[in-house]
Order: C-alpha cells, then structure tokens, then sequence
C-alpha cells in the first residue's frame, strides 16, 4: 500500500486510464457476444417447456386410452347382463319381477348409451391432442435447430475471445493493484454510474470525452499539469489530457496485441 501512496499524481492518472482503456476491451468483447448468451438460454428454456408439454400431451393420449379400453369393458359387460337379464326375464313369476328385470335391462341400455357417446367424445379429444401434438413437435424442431445455430455462434465467438477476456481481466486486477484503495473505489462507482463504462476519459474539443460541456481554459491547463485528479463537473468523470491518453493507448495497444 505504501508504494501506492507514494507514486506520483501522473503515475496515478496513468493507470487509471489503463484500467479503463483494459476494462473498455473486455466491455467491447462482451458487447460481441451481445444479447447472445441470453437468447440462447431463453431458447434452452422454451425448448425444455416445448418437451415437458410433449409429454404432458402422450400422458394425457395415454390417460384417454385407458379412459376409452374402461367404457369398452363397460360395454361388455353391459351387454352381458343384458343377455342374462333377457333369459331371467323369460321365466319371471309375476309383473313385480318383471318390472324390476325391465328396469334393470334399461338401466344398462343407458349405461351403454353413455359409455358409447364417452368413447365418442374421447375419440374426439385423442384428434385434437394429436393435431396439438403435431404442431408442438414442430415448433420443438425449429427451436431445437435455432438453438443448435445460436450455440454455433455463442461458442465460435467464445473461441475466438475467452482467451482474450480472461486474460484481460487478470490484467484488470493488476492494474488495481497498483492504485490506492479509495481511487479504485471510486473509478468502480464512475464506471457503474455511466451508460458506457467510462470513468477516465481524455480531454476532445475542449469539453470531457463524450460530453459536449466544454472545460474552462484554467481547468485544462491543470488537467495537462497532471498534479491532481480531476473529475468533470458534469458526469463526475475523472479527466487527463490528451497527450497521455495517446501515450497510454499506444502502450495498451502493444500489450493487447500480445494476449
């Protein structure tokens, strides 16, 4: 800690634009990849719900068939014990007996009447769920081939830049640790607070990096003196001037060049 307490204002200001310039590559390697790991984890998940609702669909397929082989048994033995009251119904003694038979005959008439107008209407279901079915299988084989071409591109570009990336952000934590504690701190809140990351930025025009406020004549001057870190009114940015800027980029660039 000492060390970096002891080095100068410049030394300072010199690698706090280096962190940033390291820490802008690796915002520039992610903005590559872009929106493309969480399309492909939202297409991993629609996916996953596309086959849950397959076999929903089969279970449910499963569940009609058994419904429609129970209404046959149904029938069967509906039919059985219509043949068996028939017989009885031949040899009954007196009209209570066979009313009670009558009863008993129409009884499973409507029994089979239901059972029939059931296998009906699951026959019914089993073509829609089919027809449902159909459609999903389709829709799962186009996500499926979109989600293999999506990971295709996630992982060519991984290939080509996670090398790249971690090493960078081991660099980043150098860096860091060659800044004071409160300094660092506090290019991370610059760096949360702003759209594009960029908590150091160089003097362009008279105004701040990317700004369109233009900086006082006097304040350049310190800013160029480079014996105090200075931030912008406007975006609390902390400033350098251009010449070190193109200095340290020249630098930062023969460093990323080797990685």
């Amino acid at each position: 800690m000492a060390k970096k307490e002891d080095s100068s204002v410049e030394a300072k200001l010199r690698a706090l634009y280096d962190l940033q310039l390291i820490d802008s590559r690796v915002d520039e390697i992610r903005n590559v990849r872009g929106e493309l790991p969480l399309e492909v984890e939202d297409l991993e998940d629609e996916v996953l719900g596309l086959k849950t609702r397959m076999d929903k669909l089969k279970t449910d397929l499963e569940n009609i068939n058994f419904e429609i082989g129970a209404k046959k048994n149904l029938i069967e033995e509906a039919k059985a014990l219509i043949k068996k009251y028939g017989e009885q119904q031949k040899n009954v003694r007196n009209s209570r007996e066979f009313n009670s038979i009558s009863k008993e005959l129409e009884f499973q008439e409507l029994e089979i009447q239901l059972a029939e107008k059931n296998i009906k209407e699951f026959k019914a279901q089993i073509e829609q769920k089919k027809a449902v079915i159909s459609e999903t299988k389709e829709r799962l084989s186009e996500r499926e081939a979109h989600l293999k071409h999506k990971k295709g591109e996630l992982n060519a570009i991984l290939a080509e830049t996670e090398k790249e990336e971690k090493a960078l952000l081991e660099e980043s934590i150098k860096f860091q640790d060659k800044i004071e504690e409160r300094l660092v701190k506090a290019y991370a809140r610059i760096r949360n607070n702003v759209k594009n990351g960029l908590a150091v930025v160089p003097i362009e025009r008279g105004a701040s990096g990317g700004s369109f406020f233009t900086i006082p004549p006097q304040v350049q001057v310190e800013i160029a003196s480079r014996k105090k870190i200075i931030t912008d009114e406007h975006s609390g940015r902390i400033l350098v001037d251009p010449t070190l800027a193109e200095e340290e980029s020249e630098k930062m660039q023969k460093m990323f060049a080797k990685l």
